[in-house]
């Protein structure tokens, strides 16, 4: 699965800005997607994931109330809507997906995701 990620840029506090990430090379099933951040010297931090079959969402209680992950099966795209944008939003978001449909102790966890996107921008400042 190739991962193309998109849709960053700078934005101001109380702003909105959507992420897409285009998913390639396989039909995607059974597979879980998600988005992380990091900024220099931090862990990756996980944001939002979607299990492809069924749709089922999680999200970060940083994010919950300001951010919805969906999905678009028809384009294998999958989408993290920000809003209400904050500046210690500010990070390189990326788009990820593992090959199994995790469970909710899983989802959140870095390792269990086998392909990468390339990283976004977001800069949310004023």
């Amino acid at each position: 699965v190739q991962l193309q990620a998109s849709g960053g840029g700078a934005v101001l506090p109380g702003g909105s800005l959507r992420l897409s990430c285009a998913a390639s090379g396989r039909t995607l099933s059974r597979e879980t997607m998600a988005w992380f951040r990091q900024d220099p010297g931090k862990e990756r931090e996980f944001v939002a994931g979607i299990r492809w079959s069924g749709g089922s969402t999680f999200s970060s209680n940083a994010v919950k109330g300001r951010f919805t992950i969906s999905r678009n099966n028809a384009e294998s795209t999958v989408y993290l809507q920000m809003n209400s944008l904050k500046p210690e939003d500010t990070a390189v978001y990326y788009c990820a997906a593992s090959d199994y449909s995790l469970i909710a102790s899983s989802i959140r966890t870095p390792t269990w995701y086998n392909y990468w996107g390339q990283g976004t921008l977001v800069t949310v400042s004023s």
